[in-house]
């Protein structure tokens, strides 16, 4: 019986503990994203297509794919050059084992490179 008691209280916690991870903000997991692609993505270059408010559109190539994305920056304005105008091409960080998740910018990386402006 004391076995069984065990048991039952040992499921409940893990089953509360896999209850309160199922409970992150969408925020803290695109946050948690952008974090594991800068430590294990893979880079590449990229170009950066339009600029529309809050979203970076750029496309890049993974062996041979050409892919077309978007990332939203809101939460990321502190990192964001000033001039956007200026930007020479971009750097991308991508899932190798899903190219189509990418980012340019995070809170510790940046594929943004300031250039200069031509004429």
């Amino acid at each position: 019986m004391a076995l069984v008691g065990v048991l039952v209280v040992l499921v409940a916690l893990i089953g509360y503990r896999a209850w309160q991870q199922s409970r992150i903000t969408p925020e803290e997991r695109e946050r948690r994203r952008r974090a594991q692609l800068v430590v294990s993505g893979k880079m590449a270059d990229a170009t950066l297509v339009d600029i529309r408010e809050d979203l970076l559109f750029y496309s890049y190539d993974v062996r041979g794919v050409d892919y077309t994305a978007s990332q939203d920056i809101s939460a990321l304005r502190q990192y964001i050059p000033p001039d956007l105008s200026v930007l020479a091409p971009v750097s991308v960080r991508y899932d190798a084992h899903n190219p189509a998740n990418s980012i340019v910018l995070a809170e510790q990386w940046s594929g943004l490179r300031a250039g200069k402006k031509v004429g």
